[in-house]
């Protein structure tokens, strides 16, 4: 502090409990004049040990318990177990393509309802003004009808092959239990053919209507990049800035360290730093995969922004999140029109000693699992990194650049305008949560 500055020079903003988030995080900003002196995003979730009782447990009961880990992904913990441990048990190129195409419509119903609920319930009060979406109904009903018809949709979706809509529990390691029921199908895609166009709609409206933030950053986008199709469950892992790895190798290329203020660890890719994962990192290296039907949509949205791919403004991750619905609705459409129940739902596994790294989509980003298993198949060791630990030193970076703007800002706006950045990642923090520290004999334990 100079001579000048006095006490009262030193703002510290302070959101104990965030909202519309998954999960328990807090804010902490200190500014010490014009100079932001620290910025923190708190997890305070406590850990819930996941990853250490999965040891002891056979690899067929996987898909059911990391389910449990979100309410809101499950799919991607039970697509992401699926994958890295059919890799343990040498099986995972004997998959059939019915199976990759019931996984890629059960992700797509996923991707449907967390996107519509985070868009239109939780982060467009946001952008216009409102406290909740509930207060936002009053003058938005149209719009809030719409999104909960399409969010209904996605639940429907997830349901009709994992037999409930959250924590589904028709997933095995070697596909399903059971095949998509024909009448199902059938049934269903009507509704999607019309959930798909009312999506259209709202994607262009707000691409249209509302006033982004202006916080362009170099950013390190990093996400799948199958030589087919748009990213959900197959496919290299890369960024735009030269990282190109197998899905085995992806340990090789991060790190996940811990600080003092989270219980989930902060993940950056070796010798260089924060990245980011999500829809936007999805869009901007994989646009050319869009369906048709989403990139048919993206130069409008992109004449309505005024900004063309790459995207570099972080809060532009709504109408990315937007046109990833477009493109889970019309590729749903497409499976449900052209489907055949298949010879089988799931393929015979005999147990093995094996280990196998795979990460999946989820809505937040990439999700990633790695299994050690033993003779009997029984996992040894487990390994999950989520989306939300990813970005985190990300978002705090935000956060620094964002509160720099804000120094002249009465305290109550800043604070908002800081909850909108956070909230702008749909994080998800329960998810993120996975370490432990004890203080007294100073060991860390991965939890």
């Amino acid at each position: 502090m100079s001579a000048e500055q006095t006490k009262s020079d030193i703002r510290t903003i302070r959101v104990g409990a965030l909202a519309r988030v998954e999960g328990e995080g807090a804010l902490h900003l200190v500014m010490d004049g014009d100079q932001v002196d620290d910025v923190r995003l708190e997890i305070y979730e406590p850990p819930r040990f996941y990853e250490a009782f999965l040891r002891g447990r056979s690899f067929r009961e996987v898909p059911d318990i990391t389910a449990r880990i979100c309410g809101i992904c499950p799919v991607a913990y039970q697509m992401g177990s699926c994958h890295a441990l059919e890799k343990a048990m040498g099986v995972f190129d004997q998959v059939d393509d019915s199976i990759h195409l019931m996984r890629d419509y059960l992700y797509a119903g996923e991707w449907i309802e967390s996107h519509v609920l985070h868009m239109f319930l939780l982060h467009l009060p946001d952008f216009l003004g409102y406290e909740s979406a509930i207060s936002m109904a009053a003058d938005h009903a149209d719009i809030v009808q719409r999104a909960l018809r399409i969010k209904k949709l996605g639940n429907a979706i997830v349901s009709s092959i994992g037999g409930r809509s959250v924590h589904p529990v028709g997933v095995c390691v070697g596909g399903f239990y059971a095949p998509l029921d024909p009448k199902k199908a059938t049934a269903l895609l009507p509704e999607v053919k019309a959930c798909l166009d009312d999506m259209c709609e709202l994607v262009l409206f707000v691409a249209r209507n509302l006033e982004y933030p202006d916080l362009e950053r170099d950013y390190e986008f990093l996400s799948l990049c199958p030589d087919e199709g748009y990213p959900m469950n197959l496919g290299r892992i890369r960024s735009n800035k030269g990282l190109d790895v197998e899905q085995e190798e992806f340990l090789d290329a991060i790190e996940e360290r811990h600080v003092k203020h989270s219980t989930a660890l902060h993940a950056r890719i070796r010798t260089r730093g924060s990245y980011m994962v999500g829809p936007l990192a999805r869009l901007n290296l994989n646009a050319e995969k869009l369906h048709p039907r989403a990139a048919e949509l993206l130069p409008k949205v992109c004449d309505a922004l005024g900004k063309k791919l790459p995207w570099t403004n972080s809060f532009l991750s709504l109408p990315a999140r937007g046109l990833e619905t477009v493109h889970a609705l019309a590729l749903a459409a497409d499976i449900l029109e052209n489907y055949e129940r298949p010879a089988r739902s799931r393929i015979d596994i005999t147990p093995r000693a094996g280990i196998g790294g795979h990460g999946t989509e989820a809505p937040r980003g990439l999700c990633w699992h790695q299994y050690r298993t033993d003779d009997a198949g029984m996992i040894t060791d487990a390994r999950i990194i989520p989306p939300t630990s990813q970005n985190q030193s990300t978002i705090e970076e935000d956060l620094r650049l964002l509160a720099n703007r804000l120094v002249d800002t009465p305290d109550e706006q800043a604070a908002l305008q800081c909850e909108h950045l956070i909230r702008n990642y749909d994080p998800c923090i329960s998810c993120s949560v996975h370490f432990l520290d004890f203080n007294r004999s100073q060991k860390k334990c991965r939890a």
